[in-house]
């Protein structure tokens, strides 16, 4: 069973830097392809950042250049560096971990498959 505690949310100013950070407990998160998913009010949960167990990341369209994964794998927890915050940037954040089927399968970035999510973490950014 994976425990995840996200922390660092806050209200920042259009242009200002967050970090963001994932605790993991309960297992290496080096076994799990491990997720950030924001949420805005009324809309989907959608995929901001992907941590693959090969190490590599994948960032959607909307944060590549501005946002990026780091580590900190001696305290199993993960970072998510967010610079030139924007409004539409605004939503909770989660941090979420699954495990696939077979270890050929590539991480989703989808937050369908995703078992473990933690609680959240709010950004909101004024303009």
């Amino acid at each position: 069973q994976v425990q995840l505690v996200e922390s660092g949310g806050d209200s920042v100013q259009s242009g200002g830097s967050l970090s963001l950070s994932c605790e993991v407990s309960g297992s290496t998160y080096s076994h799990y392809c491990m997720g950030w998913f924001r949420q805005a009010p009324g809309k989907l949960r959608e995929g901001v950042a992907l941590l693959d167990r090969a190490g590599k990341t994948t960032y959607a369209d909307s944060v590549k250049g501005r946002f990026s994964f780091s580590e900190a794998k001696a305290q199993n927890t993960l970072y998510l560096q967010m610079n030139s915050l924007k409004p539409e940037d605004t939503a909770m954040y989660y941090c979420a971990a699954y495990r696939p089927t077979y270890t050929y399968m590539p991480c989703s970035t989808s937050p369908a498959p995703y078992d473990y999510w933690g609680q959240g973490t709010q950004v909101t950014v004024s303009s």
